[in-house]
């Protein structure tokens, strides 16, 4: 056989063998993600929706999270493409264009937002054939129009906590969930969230609004950067787990306090970590354990690294603010501590007004079925004279704050790593109580409750009477 015949029977076999070859490989992954490009808008402001997608369309689906989901906005056939994911987008985020603009209509209430993007194909065209889905989410939070029109209670959601744990594009302010085991000290905001809402506010919100008790909303960052707004309110409220706070958020915070307003901390672990906002608050920086990396640190202001606020260096403990914190707290039924514990506050002034209509007595434990004492608590320290807890107010806890209840409390030992001063195997307390605060001038300061556990709304979505009675109590009394 010629030579040229040959090439041709062997291209004849060969290339077909290539094509079905090539027929034959997996199809490409199908995936879609995004964010939104401002983590708080009040109506009338552009909401952008920034995706990346394998998929040449998607739909997006916006929702109004509370007592009940609220669709409110849908679309199909979004235009999508392909971002690229930048080296330092945990950091410094995605930088994705918008594929979505949409202003915030004047009829979207206060409240916590889910963006749902959805995308569909077919599979692969030989082989893998068949429907497949995916789907991703990211939330924005939708202020009101006019503060104080709907509700004289600001729910201010634990954002900068949500982003402190976020480690999409590799790292958090964590190691344990960082690439390489590596922790960051700086998190965007702009970038795929890992929202923590469902897991700590959404059962407190839901409550409130089925019970009739309406809030408005904002982010942390809001507190920081609209401090005007808060004298709309009479009553700031944090839940869950709200512990990474910047020193505006604090100081505008204490000047409500101090001309009068009230707070109440249905959280624990709160005011923990001081942290810095940066790039029009798209991004917060805390160095956390390693301090002496922060660049204030070689210039002596010391009162604003972003460690501990109870460090010795910063030497402004929360307990200040929320009248207790986590140096006397720790760990109920996590982290390896109290793991056979009761999940419920033990009573020590039953005649106190946060415990009216409970019918509880001095001795009584309540929340243990809800576990609403649980992951990560604060506390003060305490002095017993009569059988009866008093702080001693040498940890910045405010010498009239009253101890209605409490529950045992103790760090990991490895948390103190944090603290150079601070016994790894103390034993403290979760505890329930409230002051009220010096005033500013002529103005009588407000006042300020505190039930120092992050799992306190576990009773809420468990219905527990006493829980509700004690939550209501608080929205009633100081909120009107």
């Amino acid at each position: 056989m010629p030579n040229h015949h040959r090439l041709t029977w062997a291209l004849a076999i060969l290339l077909p063998a290539l094509a079905s070859a090539a027929d034959t490989s997996d199809p490409r992954g199908l995936f879609v993600e995004g964010y939104a490009g401002r983590v708080s808008l009040r109506p009338g402001e552009e909401l952008t929706l920034h995706v990346s997608t394998s998929a040449p369309a998607f739909a997006v689906e916006i929702a109004r999270i509370g007592a009940t989901r609220e669709v409110v906005f849908s679309k199909e056939g979004v235009a999508g493409s392909e971002a690229p994911i930048p080296e330092q987008a945990s950091a410094a985020g995605c930088g994705w264009p918008a594929a979505l603009r949409l202003p915030v209509p004047a009829e979207w209430k206060s409240g916590y937002y889910e963006a749902v993007f959805r995308v569909a194909d077919g599979g692969g065209r030989y082989v893998q054939r068949g429907r497949r889905t995916a789907e991703a989410s990211c939330f924005f939070i939708v202020r009101p129009a006019v503060p104080g029109a709907t509700s004289k209670i600001l729910l201010q959601l634990a954002t900068n906590t949500y982003a402190a744990y976020n480690n999409w594009g590799g790292q958090s302010l964590y190691a344990y969930n960082g690439r390489a085991g590596v922790q960051g000290h700086r998190v965007s905001f702009l970038r795929p969230p890992a929202s923590q809402f469902s897991k700590w506010e959404q059962a407190f919100v839901a409550w409130a609004e089925a019970a009739g008790l309406p809030l408005e909303f904002a982010a942390n960052l809001d507190l920081e950067t609209d401090p005007a707004a808060l004298a709309a309110y009479r009553l700031v409220l944090s839940v869950g787990h709200d512990e990474y706070w910047s020193a505006p958020m604090r100081d505008n915070l204490e000047a409500f306090i101090a001309r009068g307003g009230n707070a109440a901390f249905f959280s624990g672990n709160t005011c923990c970590w001081q942290v810095r906002a940066e790039d029009q608050g798209t991004a917060l920086v805390c160095w956390k354990q390693r301090w002496v990396m922060d660049p204030l640190f070689p210039g002596g202001d010391h009162a604003r690294l972003t460690t501990l606020w109870s460090h010795h260096l910063v030497a402004r403990p929360e307990n200040r603010l929320t009248g207790v914190g986590f140096l006397f707290g720790g760990y109920h039924r996590s982290h390896g501590q109290f793991m056979d514990g009761p999940g419920a506050y033990t009573v020590h002034r039953p005649d106190h007004w946060l415990l009216a209509g409970t019918g509880l007595e001095r001795g009584d434990a309540f929340g243990g079925k809800d576990t609403i004492v649980g992951y990560e608590c604060d506390g003060c320290e305490i002095e017993w004279r009569d059988g009866l807890p008093f702080p001693t107010a040498r940890d910045g806890t405010p010498a009239g704050f009253e101890i209605v209840a409490t529950a045992p409390a103790k760090w990991h030992p490895e948390d103190a790593q944090f603290y150079d001063r601070f016994p790894a195997d103390r034993v403290g307390n979760a505890v329930v109580g409230c002051y009220t605060a010096a005033g500013a001038g002529d103005s009588p300061g407000g006042t300020v409750v505190t039930v120092g556990s992050t799992d306190w709304s576990h009773g809420l979505a468990g219905r527990d009477p006493v829980v509700e009675t004690i939550t209501r109590t608080v929205l009633d009394r100081l909120g009107r």
